[in-house]
């Protein structure tokens, strides 16, 4: 039987030639370079570039003739066509017809597009307005830039990404989640819902400060202090995730914050944040079959099922070190299997930068790697990940097979600073940002 992603080939190689004959308007496209694109764009009213929605030369067949009807596929056939593509195309086939269109809907709506990406880095730049992002996609080698909703892009701090959302914490200190391909937002609870936060208001009533609570779920270790709405974004947020739960049909978001990196979630459409006491010291958290698993600075693993009523927390893991120095990652393996990455990372040239912090720059030193044995709970450690390709930072971690991504290079390591320290305080500084196969090799 021919597979789905052959289908889907052959379909556009038949369609693709013909299709701006037949359907000059569309609803958007992704613009490279200096053009701009509005996600909110009816499908009336924007206009195609053609340019920025080439092929590749061997899905491009000049010879190909296809009539209008031949187009009307039936929508679950699109669907399941459309689940193969990675984002750039997946927006170029939406544009197409309004059937497309419609099957295009359909998939974002259901969840059912989970097709792991070739990852993208964003980033924004002072050369464009405050609401433009850019984005490089690894897969084409090129630059994209994205005109996202007010509150401007620039204005926030980036809590993390994943499934293709980021999550941004505004100059309010309130959290977003931000789709930067369809330009959709949807507001989180308040940050005064979370459990450590308490608002402060004048004789009027108006905001005037936040009061931050320095306890977890075991003791109070410190008296609270207070920032201002613009400043605790900066104290409070640590890293935030976006999952979506397919039995239930909606997304949950999960925000590790401070004090001490403790876990509180919200599903979308909540009105405030549940906190998961008692543990704190998170680093890193990913979300399968129901299952929350997160992992501390010392390598415990805890796992919170959320199926039921209440959510159980249940440990997975011991801790596996008594030190806090590497960065601690989770991730699953295209094998199913969980990981655990320790990253470590020192200051290159620290007596040079001792009275001007703004030349401090942190690199990378090496890449360790485990195997979580879930019935033996110990960590099998891994001699380098040959076809497999990894990426860290402060986006959602993945580790993916090197065979289904041409475009990158196996047995190495993607990397994006996730210091916190340079990010928020010199933002200026030459970031820890790249791949690399010497951090993997022979430790």
């Amino acid at each position: 039987m021919m597979s789905l992603r052959c289908l889907c080939h052959l379909v556009l190689r038949a369609f693709w030639p013909k299709i701006f004959a037949y359907f000059p308007s569309s609803q958007k496209t992704l613009h490279s370079d200096h053009e701009h694109v509005n996600p909110s764009s009816h499908i009336e009213e924007a206009t195609v570039n053609r340019e920025s929605l080439e092929l590749p030369i061997d899905i491009l067949i000049e010879e190909a003739t296809v009539n209008r009807e031949s187009l009307e596929l039936p929508i679950d056939i699109l669907i399941d066509i459309f689940a193969l593509l990675e984002v750039p195309d997946l927006v170029r086939a939406s544009c197409v017809c309004s059937s497309w269109h419609t099957a295009y809907t359909s998939l974002r709506s259901s969840g059912w597009y989970n097709r792991q990406q070739t990852p993208c880095l964003f980033y924004t730049s002072e050369s464009v307005d405050n609401n433009i992002a850019c984005m490089y996609s690894l897969a084409e080698k090129r630059v994209y830039k994205l005109n996202l909703p007010e509150p401007p892009i620039h204005s926030r701090n980036i809590i993390g990404s994943s499934n293709g959302w980021l999550v941004t914490a505004d100059e309010s200190s309130e959290l977003h989640i931000v789709n930067p391909i369809t330009g959709e937002q949807v507001a989180l609870p308040s940050v005064s819902t979370i459990e450590q936060v308490r608002p402060i208001f004048d004789e009027s009533g108006a905001l005037q400060e936040y009061e931050l609570s320095q306890y977890y779920g075991e003791e109070e270790f410190g008296c609270p202090y207070t920032r201002a709405p613009d400043k605790l974004r900066d104290d409070l947020y640590v890293k935030a995730f976006v999952f979506f739960y397919s039995s239930r049909g909606s997304y949950i978001v999960v925000l590790i914050h401070n004090p001490i990196d403790q876990l509180s979630f919200a599903w979308v459409g909540d009105s405030k944040w549940t906190w998961l006491p008692p543990s704190a010291a998170y680093e890193d958290c990913i979300y399968i079959d129901g299952l929350l698993y997160a992992i501390t600075s010392t390598g415990e693993i805890d796992a919170f099922d959320f199926t039921g009523p209440a959510v159980v927390r249940k440990v997975i893991l011991n801790k596996m070190k008594n030190y806090i120095d590497e960065r601690m990652y989770i991730v699953q393996s295209p094998s199913g299997d969980l990981m655990q990455v320790w990253k470590e990372h020192d200051a290159i040239s620290v007596e040079d930068v001792a009275d001007d912090l703004s030349g401090l720059e942190f690199e990378t030193t090496y890449v360790l790697m485990y195997k979580v044995d879930m019935a033996e709970k110990k960590l099998v450690y891994i001699n380098g990940l040959h076809d497999h390709v990894l990426f860290l930072g402060h986006g959602q971690s993945h580790c993916i097979t090197a065979e289904e991504y041409p475009q990158l290079l196996a047995n190495h390591v993607y990397l994006t600073d996730d210091i916190k320290s340079i990010a928020l305080l010199w933002k200026s500084n030459h970031r820890d940002i790249g791949s690399d196969i010497r951090k993997i090799e022979n430790e």
